[in-house]
């Protein structure tokens, strides 16, 4: 069975790279299935950019692939998701409450990294009982956080899969200033301190949701499943991103991309000592699949035993979640093979 479980573990005195340190650091989490006793038969989970902590289940991200008898057996595997620090979806991040000034931290949050989401994610595994991880795996940002696992705890996991990422961030300084001026001129930004200012940042969040979510393929998806009615289409992404816009905080948004602007852990492909999956999708704009045969073969020259697999799918960076059913057979082989 699926056996979902909900959690939250948190961390006292948690220190990040930049040196900044706050009194506690929670993370919220899902579970699915059961641990074995000796805690081997667990697969951490990274989730993308500005998606929830839920993987499978009702609505989650990679719901056709986490159950029993499907690719992540849940009657073998016990799968971890946390919603990653920083993020908005209740662990700690900027719109957390600074125990400093009683108010949100908004832009004040510290400088985090994804080296730190990893300590984060290292605390929690260390709590559950977990001493090596099946697997680690991750989507889009998700993946950054997996390959950091590789290098920084690299006999942790039996076992790497990625989708949709790489192993360096992109964009720099511009690619944070190209989020933040979405928001800077939005009335009741007030530099970042937006949380008494009612919705007056809602209609900027909600519009950048929308255009990312065109971006990566939503709109497309969205017609085929109203049998190409655009102005159906149209609505239903609408009221997608405005649910979003909701809950999302857009300081999350710039310390994320902040983070990742910054990642870039190229030069330690020789850390990497389990076998590495990765998942690359034809039509992706961000992450395109003419990397992969390149990409894969630096992995074997440093001694990594890497498998590159090109998704043939229609939905760009979207293509590894809409298509699961296609690369489902190789992962769950790759995951059976590394057991």
């Amino acid at each position: 069975m699926l056996n979902l479980q909900k959690g939250s573990h948190t961390v006292p005195n948690f220190s990040f790279e930049c040196g900044d340190t706050i009194s506690e650091l929670t993370l919220v989490y899902e579970t699915y299935g059961t641990l074995a006793k000796d805690g081997g038969n667990a697969i951490l989970m990274s989730h993308g950019f500005a998606s929830h902590h839920r993987a499978g289940g009702d609505g989650g991200w990679w719901s056709g692939l986490i159950g029993p008898g499907r690719a992540i057996d849940t009657e073998k595997y016990f799968v971890i998701c946390a919603n990653m620090p920083g993020s908005s979806f209740g662990s700690t991040g900027p719109s957390s409450i600074n125990p400093v000034t009683g108010k949100p931290f908004g832009p004040d949050f510290p400088d985090i990294s994804i080296g730190d989401m990893v300590e984060a994610q290292r605390h929690l595994i260390d709590a559950l009982g977990v001493a090596q991880l099946a697997a680690v795996m991750g989507y889009s940002y998700g993946g950054y956080l997996t390959f950091q696992w590789a290098v920084a705890h690299p006999e942790r996991m039996r076992a790497i899969v990625v989708a949709a990422s790489r192993m360096k961030g992109g964009g720099g300084p511009d690619s944070v200033r190209a989020i933040a001026v979405n928001f800077t001129s939005a009335p009741g930004w007030n530099g970042g301190h937006h949380y008494d200012q009612g919705d007056s940042v809602f209609e900027a969040t909600k519009t950048y949701r929308a255009n990312t979510l065109r971006k990566n393929g939503m709109e497309q998806e969205l017609l085929a499943q109203t049998d190409g009615d655009a102005d159906e289409a149209a609505r239903i992404l609408d009221e997608r991103a405005a649910a979003w816009a909701r809950q999302f905080d857009p300081n999350a948004l710039i310390a994320l991309r902040r983070a990742v602007s910054r990642f870039d852990v190229e030069d330690q492909v020789s850390r990497i000592k389990a076998p590495l999956l990765y998942v690359l999708c034809s039509t992706d704009n961000l992450f395109p699949a003419s990397d992969g045969p390149d990409a894969v073969e630096r992995f074997k020259a440093q001694g990594v035993d890497a498998i590159f697999y090109e998704l043939d799918s229609p939905h760009r960076h979207r293509g590894a979640l809409v298509d699961w059913a296609k690369w489902a057979p190789p992962l769950a082989a790759f995951l059976a093979g590394n057991r």
